[in-house]
Parts: C-alpha cells; sequence; structure tokens
C-alpha cells in the first residue's frame, strides 16, 4: 500500500482538499508538516496487512471545521478512520465549571449539572 496514494483516495472519499487541511502530525507530540512535506515523506510502499502497524499510529490530518482522518486498526490491518466534527446539538450552554465537587471523572454536563442543583 502506498501511504500517499491511500490518503488522497480518503481525503476525496470524505470529501475533503488538501486546501482544506490545517495540521497534518500529531497532535500529542507536537510533530508536524506541511502536505508539500507530507507528500514527499508518505510517496512510499508499507505493509498494511495483519498485524504490522508501519504508519505512526498517532498521524491525523485535521481539516478546517474540526473534522479529521486518523490513523486506526482495524481487525488487524491499518487505514485512515475519517471523525467527523462532533458539535453537541445544543450550542450555547455556558461553563461555569470545570472541576468536580465529588471528585472522580465527570463530563462538562455532569459538573455543570452539579451547580444547578445547589
Amino acid at each position: 500500500m502506498n501511504l500517499l496514494e491511500e490518503t488522497v483516495e480518503d481525503l476525496r472519499g470524505c470529501g475533503h482538499a488538501t486546501s482544506d487541511i490545517i495540521f497534518i502530525g500529531s497532535s500529542s507530540s507536537g510533530h508536524s508538516c506541511t502536505w508539500d512535506q507530507f507528500e514527499k515523506l508518505a510517496d512510499k510502499e508499507y505493509d498494511a496487512g495483519f498485524g504490522r502497524q508501519e504508519v505512526a499510529m498517532d498521524l491525523v490530518i485535521v481539516f478546517h471545521g474540526g473534522s479529521r482522518l486518523q490513523r486506526q486498526e482495524y481487525d488487524g490491518a491499518e487505514q485512515w478512520c475519517y471523525l467527523p466534527m462532533d458539535l453537541p446539538p445544543d450550542l450555547g450552554k455556558p461553563i461555569r465549571g470545570l472541576i468536580s465537587e465529588d471528585r472522580g471523572w465527570r463530563s462538562l454536563e455532569e459538573i455543570n449539572e452539579e451547580g444547578d442543583k445547589s
């Protein structure tokens, strides 16, 4: 499998163009490159078969608007996975707190509901 060819095909498949890209790299480490650099680096063959995972697992391509392509493993083979922007249906709910009063992992909704109960 050629990573550049796979990427271009998946860009088309999700309705994006290279001009839509705002970030290519790893959001956790900060490593990044431009599309021109990516074209040179990605124009290589790799084995996408069972158990290989040769392409960096944290590689992501982010588009204007927040949707993205990210690497994933499915049934032992690696590929791009398209993730659309995940906006809540009701925008504009104010955030009054970010830290839970009763410890433990809580969502923003749960934390902000805690404040509504008092």
